[in-house]
């Protein structure tokens, strides 16, 4: 049976939940981000993104571009629900899904086929049931590898569909922008570029002579990229290494009381997304940039693994401690708390029960379910 993989990807996705939850939003250019000066864009919907505002994007230089655009803060136990239904629905399709992000899939249907049709049938369904479940539209690139599929979801957006048989990857891949090739990367873009190669056709047929300088050892493999060749397989399941919560300063701060509220804040962040995915944290670690940008980071392991909220902010803040104690006077720019050593916690039925959520996050989680994020707030995480 022909290979046949989809590469899905929702359509501005946080600005979608946002106009799709409140209408007033809808037809207007909209930023999801903080707007703070050192804030950035998470995401823009398209009426935005026709003024140049790209996600990533400095919050400062996106309202240059759109001084009109509406701000919305992010809302991620939202996002993460809406997610969760649209994984859902792949997994109704195939157990071979490969999340990329929240709002991104690789999923292998070759096997589907035969009890739920052809690789277009079973992309319709898709789109059909995310729209039915969330009220939201996703791009599908239907192709014979992960490389097509995921640049042919790109080429019809929002809500595209794409397909790519083997017999034209060639020829619609060879008319293509070489930006377009993913991992490129926007300088060695625009390095090739320069070098006469604007399309996948030029860089595909290019001599070893024009590629290595650009590519070096990897020239022949760009070329097969060029090509349409990718062998990767959809890799089912793939496990999360780690899990954080950090945030970028307006203003870089040096008082360790206000440092270690905003540790708190961070780690009551991080262990309600661990909670929501079920998993146990067994490493505790703080991410530290100083105004210089100089990185630092520290961690120590737990035992039992946990996902209290107290439990974590408790170690976190002992961490930051120490280092402040070590650097007296330092001005922070960006502070977060990184969890690693990662297990479901159904899994962890021998640890002791102080590891579990206790009443006091249980109640937290509810609320913020309810009544968003910022809801409430511990004593420990307000200035």
């Amino acid at each position: 049976m022909t290979r046949a993989v989809l590469h899905v990807d929702m359509d501005a996705f946080y600005a979608s939940v946002e106009q799709h939850d409140d209408p007033r939003l809808l037809g207007k250019p909209l930023i999801v981000g903080w707007d703070g000066g050192r804030g950035v864009v998470a995401a823009a919907s398209y009426e935005v993104r026709r003024y140049g505002v790209r996600s990533a994007m400095p919050m400062r230089t996106a309202l240059r571009l759109c001084p009109q655009a509406v701000c919305v803060r992010p809302r991620m136990q939202r996002y993460q629900e809406v997610s969760r239904l649209v994984f859902g629905v792949f997994h109704e399709v195939t157990p071979m899904v490969q999340g990329l992000s929240l709002d991104e899939a690789f999923l292998d249907v070759t096997a589907s086929q035969e009890l739920l049709g052809g690789a277009v049938d079973i992309a319709r369904r898709i789109k059909r049931r995310i729209r039915e479940l969330t009220g939201l539209t996703a791009s599908v690139g239907v192709a014979p590898n992960k490389l097509v599929a995921k640049i042919a979801s790109e080429l019809m957006k929002p809500d595209g569909l794409t397909v790519v048989t083997a017999e034209r990857v060639r020829a619609v891949l060879d008319p293509l922008s070489v930006r377009r090739l993913p991992g490129l990367g926007r300088k060695t873009g625009a390095r090739v570029e320069a070098a006469g190669i604007g399309t996948f056709g030029e860089l595909r047929s290019a001599p070893d002579a024009l590629l290595w300088p650009l590519f070096g050892r990897y020239s022949a493999w760009m070329r097969e990229r060029a090509s349409g060749i990718d062998e990767r397989p959809v890799l089912a399941d793939v496990e999360e290494k780690s899990l954080s919560a950090e945030d970028t300063f307006e203003h870089d701060i040096g008082e360790p009381r206000a440092l270690q509220a905003q540790l708190a804040r961070l780690a009551d962040l991080a262990a309600a997304r661990l909670r929501m995915r079920q998993l146990m944290a067994g490493c505790i670690g703080v991410k530290i940039r100083r105004e210089d940008f100089t990185t630092f980071t520290r961690q120590r392991a737990v035992a039992p693994p946990t996902c209290e909220a107290r439990a974590i902010a408790a170690v976190a803040a002992e961490l930051l401690g120490r280092w402040l104690a070590g650097n007296p006077g330092a001005k922070l720019r960006l502070l977060g708390v990184v969890l690693t050593e990662l297990n479901c916690a159904s899994q962890l039925g021998l640890f002791e029960q102080a590891g579990r959520p206790g009443r006091l996050d249980a109640a937290l989680d509810e609320a913020c379910a309810r009544f968003g994020s910022r809801a409430l707030r511990r004593g420990s995480a307000i200035e």
